[in-house]
């Protein structure tokens, strides 16, 4: 039984927040990467404040299911989501296979949920998949095209994807004052991380010159140039990323003076690469998984963003987390509009480039010079 009377016009929702009864277990459906999952987690502690007593499930991936193993959250636990069509892409060589479809939904219809929450894009392949789950209540955003929920919100591309979810989990009560995602760092986390970086001199200058989107790449000789400043100074130098990203990692090492550079890139399990983030003074990092995980552990960053996903996915703050930004708006290539959701071409040329070092080293040392973290 709903608390409160709704106001909707057409499929919209427009009244504010009311809270829902009899809610024991709420389903959370969050494809895609660890940052997508950075976006989401202040609208899941914002879900687990309006409803305590709930358990919440997210429906996640297997990278997610291994991030929140044995760390304080408010998930209880992690559903891994099959295959399916704009919800789980899963990579070429993904180190798990997802479950059959069949065998999740079955699954997921038995845990009998009350209330699901798609907060996973526009709602043309994620609005069906979530009505699968026969909820008791449904809630999300839907394009035109997509099919409606019981609360709904017109999803609109250029929106911030924190602010997005918030708004969706006060569709139904939440409180979205807390704006920031929170990640627990455990002890297991700052035991890998001590031994991976084990001799390296402090401060620690912490890069990931990776993205799952090539365009957001700033530049490799670029990081190297941040890795040799930071490495003339002193500082240590540690380069995070995946195993795909060690080539890269590499080359950007390679040019850094004396030992005080580290590339641990394909060496960390994602309980290590938190602790390595956590340790960090500072974290330079394209806008990618890395970075907004490191501003979830509290430690400062310094970002490079192409302008349109600045406003969907830009820091709020200033004091401890800088931006730069790209403001190519036609591809360098083929000189198509960049900024219409759907229409950008398949060029791979960075949207970044044009990003200056010496405003990120500015901003590197002002932040090391003001750090007052332990």
């Amino acid at each position: 039984m709903r608390v409160g009377s709704p106001t909707r016009v057409g499929t919209w929702v427009t009244a504010g927040p009311r809270r829902l009864e009899d809610i024991g277990k709420i389903a959370v459906l969050r494809g895609g990467g660890l940052g997508d999952l950075m976006f989401a987690l202040p609208a899941i502690h914002a879900l687990h404040r309006a409803y305590p007593e709930a358990e919440i499930v997210l429906l996640g991936t297997d990278g997610h299911q291994r991030l929140l193993a044995d760390r304080p959250s408010p998930v209880s636990r992690v559903l891994r989501l099959p295959a399916a069509t704009g919800v789980h892409e899963p990579q070429p060589g993904a180190a798990q296979d997802p479950p059959a479809p069949r065998e999740f939904f079955a699954r997921a219809v038995a845990e009998e949920f009350d209330l699901a929450l798609q907060i996973h894009g526009g709602g043309r392949w994620s609005n069906p998949f979530l009505l699968r789950l026969k909820a008791r209540f449904t809630a999300g955003t839907r394009t035109p095209d997509a099919d409606p929920l019981d609360f709904c919100l017109p999803y609109r591309y250029f929106q911030h994807e924190a602010l997005r979810w918030l708004e969706v989990a006060g569709l139904i009560g939440a409180d979205t004052a807390e704006i920031n995602a929170r990640l627990e760092v455990t002890a297991s986390d700052l035991q890998e991380a001590d031994s991976a970086l084990d001799g390296l001199p402090r401060p620690l200058v912490t890069l990931h010159p990776g993205a799952t989107d090539r365009r957001r790449h700033w530049p490799a000789e670029k990081f190297a140039d941040v890795a040799a400043h930071a490495a003339e100074r002193g500082y240590g130098v540690a380069i995070v990323g995946t195993e795909d990203e060690l080539e890269l990692a590499e080359r950007i090492a390679g040019p850094a003076p004396g030992r005080g550079v580290r590339t641990v890139a394909g060496k960390l399990s994602l309980s290590g690469l938190v602790g390595v983030l956590a340790r960090s003074a500072v974290v330079v990092a394209n806008d990618s998984g890395p970075r907004h995980m490191a501003e979830a552990t509290g430690t400062p960053t310094v970002g490079v963003f192409w302008c349109g996903n600045m406003i969907n996915a830009g820091p709020f703050w200033r004091a401890a987390h800088r931006a730069h930004v790209g403001w190519t708006v036609r591809c360098p290539e083929c000189g198509a509009d960049l900024t219409t959701q759907g229409q950008e071409c398949a060029h791979q040329s960075s949207w970044v480039a044009g990003v200056a070092v010496r405003a990120v080293l500015d901003d590197i040392d002002e932040l090391l010079a003001t750090s007052r973290r332990p």
